[in-house]
């Protein structure tokens, strides 16, 4: 596979090359750190449209990496990493051993490149001088805890003056170091303050929303190589060996696609030797086996992981070639499934291809096919789906049953930079879609469907609790989203009748079949007598009933009562976001600039005279507090 790729890669240099799609796929299955780093290296400078899936697109990001060793071998490996993970990187790496100037200082090479998100890798040596002085170790473990303070200083500010998004991570230890005291008592104590001083790094996580940290020294338990290797740290000044470079990139990637709001959000499951060990047409729901005894207990602890997901907010669904009644019955005589039939939000359960069961999960979900990961054991079904739907990640089981877990989870599918409660009922509010969208068949248009939902639409001024809500449908929201830029960090602490310049504006959706809980924000700057839309998003889960145009009218009035003469929408077009448009346009905004500077176009509509854009079949509500996140 390592000289494939490569060579796949040098083809995409050759005169009138053309492009080859499926090699984003191949750059995460590959797992050799030599052939990863010379394809990055050939990859620098590539345009995206030679690599990205058919009927897709790889994100911009601009990722910086700072460091207190050299990293010049790693760039390489975090450029293939992010390119597999659907990201079209702008790399910059920053003079090496510079790591307090470049975060703290506003002129430095980091703060020019304006990164979006920043990669700052540290080795021991910041903490535990080379030599140590060992004979007191009191001073010395004072010491180390002044030097992560700092290091801790250094990141806040950093992540306050500048616009993106800190990767940390925790520090590993070289065994060598811990080896250097001959007390057992002694190196128990260094093992304590170590973990003590990791601790502090992972707090930084929790107290700035700006801020990831991986936990690299947990992610080396059972890693097979080790941590460094020792000529090459003492030739090069290299602080890891190539097989923790490349576990490191990967982390890095899933932290930047979490960042991009690129994670997964449903994962569709088979069923058969998936879910379950057996085949329940052929051994009966009796005769299907998930543990206690192996291979069965490797079954029930996917089950469990799977479970987890759910509650973390990934929706689940089914696509297996069965009959519903007999899958049914197959949760019904194994009660102690920690998943059963009701936990998924949709099923695909009869002997249709699974490709097109797939897109009609999408259809009938509302989300687009990149928010979709399969899990199958079949090696057909798997290359039908990569074949008919490449934007589905396809995550196929094989080998030992022991490994499924891991398959499922070390890609990082489904990591996000928060959880939200929202994200916890999201399970349920995708039930209850489905509700409606059985509700809307009841009713002869859509005007009286929507006048059946008792829709009530509450907007309130952002409270802190909701920011990363907030933040998390910014990146995650492609349809109404018009112009892709982040929220603030911190809300502003007004309301609409007040004397900021600044105010962000959360709403929420509820209706008869439950409350969808947060749905959309707005971001409104005040200027003179225009009230300027920095940006506006919504979750695709309330589109086409009217929700946009509630808001609309409530910032009217709200703009016209503050002396304001005219609205002023920023939109920045890109492949999804056309709906944005159509509503400016619907509800009669007009533009007035191009974005010849690059910036986003502008769009105007003027206040006077006083127009009623909410919908009648609304209940619009405002709040001067947010009382629910």
């Amino acid at each position: 596979m390592a000289d494939d790729l490569v060579t796949r890669v040098r083809a995409l240099g050759k005169p009138g090359a053309g492009p080859d799609p499926g090699l984003v796929v191949e750059l995460t299955a590959d797992t050799d750190p030599a052939s990863l780093r010379e394809a990055g290296r050939m990859l620098e400078g590539v345009p995206g449209e030679m690599l990205a899936p058919r009927d897709g697109r790889l994100r911009p990001l601009r990722v910086a990496v700072v460091s207190t060793f050299t990293a010049h071998e790693t760039v390489p490996l975090i450029r293939a990493a992010l390119l597999g993970a659907g990201i079209l990187p702008e790399l910059y790496l920053a003079p090496a051993h510079q790591l307090g100037v470049q975060l703290t200082s506003a002129s430095s090479e980091l703060a020019a490149f304006a990164p979006d998100v920043t990669l700052c890798l540290v080795d021991d040596g910041l903490l535990l001088p080379r030599p140590a002085d060992l004979a007191d170790p009191a001073a010395l473990y004072a010491a180390m805890r002044e030097r992560v303070a700092v290091l801790r200083a250094w990141s806040t500010a950093y992540a306050h003056r500048q616009a993106g998004h800190l990767v940390l991570h925790t520090i590993p230890l070289p065994a060598v170091r811990i080896r250097n005291l001959v007390s057992m008592q002694a190196r128990a104590e260094l093992g304590r303050v170590w973990r003590e001083l990791n601790g502090e790094l992972l707090r930084l996580a929790a107290e700035n929303p700006q801020i990831s940290v991986i936990d690299l020294e947990i992610l080396l338990v059972g890693h097979p190589t080790a941590l460094r290797d020792e000529r090459l740290h003492r030739f090069a000044q290299m602080a890891w060996a190539p097989g923790v470079e490349l576990l490191y990139a990967r982390e890095a990637a899933a932290v930047c696609r979490a960042y991009l709001g690129l994670s997964r959000k449903c994962l569709v499951l088979d069923l058969d030797n998936t879910l379950w060990n057996g085949v329940v047409g052929d051994d009966g729901p009796e005769g299907i086996d998930v543990g206690p005894m192996y291979p069965g207990n490797c079954h029930a602890e996917l089950q469990g992981a799977v479970a987890a997901l759910r509650a973390q907010g990934v929706l689940l669904a089914t696509a297996s070639k069965n009959e519903e009644a007999v899958v049914r019955s197959a949760f019904a005589a194994h009660p102690e499934f920690p998943l059963d039939y009701d936990s998924f939000v949709a099923h695909a359960e009869d002997w249709r291809p699974k490709d097109g069961n797939i897109a009609a999960l999408a259809e009938e979900l509302g989300l687009g096919l990149d928010g979709f990961a399969l899990l199958d054991d079949s090696a057909f079904e798997c290359g039908l789906v990569r074949q008919s739907l490449p934007q589905v990640r396809v995550v196929q089981l094989s080998g030992d049953p022991a490994r499924h877990v891991n398959s499922l989870l070390e890609l990082g599918l489904f990591d996000t930079l928060h959880t939200t409660s929202a994200d916890r009922d999201r399970a349920a509010l995708y039930q209850a879609r489905s509700t409606r969208v059985r509700e809307r068949a009841r009713h002869s248009s859509q005007e009286d469907y929507l006048a059946s939902l008792g829709l009530e639409v509450t907007v309130v001024p952002a409270a802190a609790g909701s920011l990363a809500r907030i933040g998390q449908l910014a990146r995650r929201t492609n349809q109404f989203n018009l112009t892709g830029r982040l929220f603030p960090a911190s809300p502003p602490d007004v309301a609409p009748s007040g004397g900021s310049a600044s105010l962000v504006l959360a709403y929420h959706a509820a209706d008869r079949f439950g409350d969808e809980g947060l749905v959309g924000a707005v971001h409104v700057v005040r200027d003179g007598d225009r009230w300027l839309l920095e940006n506006w998003v919504m979750s695709c889960r309330v589109m086409a009933r009217g929700v946009e145009f509630a808001v609309l009218h409530h910032l009217a009035e709200a703009a016209r009562a503050a002396g304001a003469h005219t609205l002023v929408a920023g939109f920045r077009p890109t492949e999804r976001n056309g709906p944005s448009l159509a509503f400016l346009l619907s509800a009669g905004f007009t533009p007035a600039s191009g974005n010849a500077d690059g910036g986003p176009i502008r769009y105007t509509l003027a206040l006077s005279p006083a127009r009623c854009f909410l919908p009648a079949w609304i209940t619009l509500r405002a709040r001067e507090a947010e009382t629910r996140g």
